[in-house]
């Protein structure tokens, strides 16, 4: 029962119509451990930091579990850092910067005490660098992949090499309409998976998600909320609960898959609710439970009444 994620730890400026924050605690590795562990008791980090990481943000990280092992410290170089500003919808956002500092040239390196993890989460990173993490790692029994639009258009080749390797990809809708070349998302699920991952997670935002696997296909709404703070970091919490939700199932089948997609549709919800990793932070079983009862009563369809139905 142990989930390895590999991604980034950052600096994040966030912009929204409510509020801002700067060098806010942030990056995809960071987000997805802060979500699995709910799940998992095993969580593992690689991600690299400069020396202007302060201990404040590794202590809040340590504290609530997550194992750093793989946190790499360059004392030669700056945190990679990224500010962005949404808009009042806050469905589209614009990027101010992306210093890319020491995750510029990162080349992960596992403690070998990680190699044996049961579920990888590849965060997105280059996809040379994903590879290079497959190549270290023993046998495990699920590998997640995210990416983004910018790696499909300017490596298409290496993230083709990677989609052959992985078990499942989790992606947003735009970035599967540009992989596959599709705009109906059912055709180019299938486009998708003839790549290679047998499983296509696609996340659509305030409308949920979509998991194609074998013939079936799910879907999960985006949890109802009255006040949105933030959406950064919710598709990597979405990830990271999906990826601790399945780290303790016995078998990885379609029943696991359905009830992982909504856990982690939950846990991703609280993230949005505050700036950061904030909402993430002190969660208790009982409100993550309460949430997942709730999408069971937001999706059941009762058996109609209606004479031949």
């Amino acid at each position: 029962m142990s989930v390895l994620a590999v991604g980034t730890v950052a600096f994040d400026r966030i912009e929204t119509p409510t509020g801002m924050r700067d060098r806010a605690l942030g990056g995809s590795a960071m987000y997805v451990t802060m979500a699995a562990r709910y799940a998992c008791e095993d969580v593992r980090l690689v991600a690299v930091i400069g020396n202007d990481f302060p201990e404040k943000y590794t202590e809040i990280m340590r504290s609530r579990g997550i194992d750093l092992d793989g946190l790499e410290l360059r004392s030669d170089g700056l945190t990679f850092a990224w500010g962005g500003r949404y808009h009042e919808d806050l469905n589209t956002r614009d990027t101010l910067y992306t210093d890319l500092n020491v995750l510029a040239d990162f080349k992960p390196k596992l403690p070998s005490s990680y190699k044996d993890a049961r579920i990888i989460c590849l965060g997105n990173l280059h996809p040379d660098v994903q590879q290079s993490v497959m190549d270290q790692v023993s046998k495990p029994e699920m590998v997640l992949c995210d990416t983004m639009n910018y790696w499909i258009d300017k490596t298409p080749d290496a993230l083709r090499n990677v989609l052959a390797r992985v078990d499942c990809l989790v992606i947003n809708d735009s970035e599967t309409r540009e992989l596959s070349g599709c705009s109906n998302l059912v055709r180019a699920a299938g486009k998708i998976r003839d790549m290679g991952p047998e499983v296509l997670i696609i996340k659509k935002g305030e409308h949920g998600a979509l998991l194609f696997a074998g013939e079936n296909i799910f879907s999960v709404p985006a949890f109802p909320l009255t006040d949105i703070a933030d959406p950064t970091g919710a598709g990597d919490a979405f990830m990271g609960g999906l990826a601790g939700y399945l780290s303790g199932c016995r078998d990885l089948d379609l029943d696991a898959l359905k009830s992982a997609l909504v856990y982690g549709s939950a846990v991703a919800s609280f993230t949005v609710e505050k700036f950061g990793p904030e909402g993430l932070y002190d969660l208790t079983t009982s409100e993550i439970e309460k949430r997942v009862d709730s999408f069971r009563d937001l999706t059941t369809i009762p058996i109609s009444t209606l004479s031949g139905y």
